[in-house]
């Protein structure tokens, strides 16, 4: 059964409907009572940093997602704003993160000489992944994911990361580390791709 953490944010609807399409079990993580009927946890994200972190420090879900994810290890997939979350802090606020990453998230940096000329980054892009995970089966990397942000993770040990894009210069995209994903782009708008990367997840 995959949770979606509904703590007043994020696409949580597009998640479920995508999963229901896939004939697979699916909630909204609305009270700590519900992690008990789960086995996987998806935490969306959208809008700023603090504000995320802030709506999830007072939904009554904190604890308990910490206790899932740091003391049992359930899976758990980050998804823009929730990849952001799980570093130590982010350019975009001052609210500290879930620390379950060793990394922080910083701004792409617009200078005369750069190649990035505007921000958001928006649309599709295509990755190249740094590790051969279970998560891209069946997955044409070429033909990408959309994108939506600002913002990128800088993970602090390579190893957690899991793949990269580019927009103006290499940035990463997707970090791992045991049983935590995180992802930059959106899977749950990124068509047959995205409904792939949510399905592989839901598999092992």
């Amino acid at each position: 059964m995959i949770g979606i953490l509904d703590y007043g944010i994020g696409n949580v609807g597009a998640f479920l409907k995508i999963y229901k399409s896939l004939n697979i079990e699916a909630i909204p993580i609305k009270f700590k009572e519900d992690f008990k009927i789960v086995n996987k946890i998806i935490l969306p994200g959208v809008g700023s940093h603090d504000s995320a972190m802030q709506m999830l420090n007072d939904s009554g879900l904190r604890n308990e997602l910490d206790i899932n994810v740091k003391e049992k290890f359930m899976p758990l997939l980050g998804v823009c704003i929730g990849m952001h979350m799980l570093g130590r802090s982010s350019d975009e606020g001052v609210e500290p993160g879930l620390g379950y990453i060793d990394g922080i998230t910083k701004k792409f940096t617009i200078t005369p000489n750069s190649k990035i000329k505007c921000l958001p980054h928006m649309g599709w892009n295509d990755i190249s992944d740094h590790k051969n995970d279970l998560i891209w089966k069946n997955i044409d990397l070429m033909e990408g994911f959309y994108f939506l942000h600002s913002y990128h993770f800088s993970a602090y040990n390579s190893d957690d990361i899991l793949a990269t894009s580019n927009y103006g210069s290499e940035f990463v995209c997707a970090i791992k580390n045991n049983n935590i994903y995180g992802f930059q782009f959106h899977p749950e708008k990124s068509l047959s791709n995205g409904i792939k990367l949510l399905g592989n997840f839901a598999s092992f």
